[in-house]
């Protein structure tokens, strides 16, 4: 299934123009890269959602957090959790 997961904009990292922006959003704790190249309006501290590397729409807060929590109680945040060592 392909989803998008709410995240936080905690830093813009690369500002190629105006439109073309690198920046770190935090997954709960679980920080990544993310092209905000679709989101220009996005600001440090905003909550953005997130498809591939992407982000796609800004949402507000409640929103963010809601739908994060529903994706975790699916089982949808598989990847954002880091890979385990094998066992020995």
């Amino acid at each position: 299934m392909c989803l998008s997961i709410p995240g936080k904009l905690i830093e813009i990292t690369s500002v190629l123009d105006d439109t073309f922006r690198l920046g770190r959003v935090s997954f709960d704790g679980v920080v990544k890269e993310v092209n905000l190249t679709l989101v220009p309006e996005a600001r440090v501290e905003d909550y953005v959602m997130v498809h591939v590397g992407a982000a796609i729409a800004v949402v507000n807060e409640e929103e963010a957090r809601k739908t994060f929590e529903v994706l975790r109680q699916l089982g949808e945040l598989d990847e954002l959790e880091p890979p385990q060592p094998p066992e020995a």
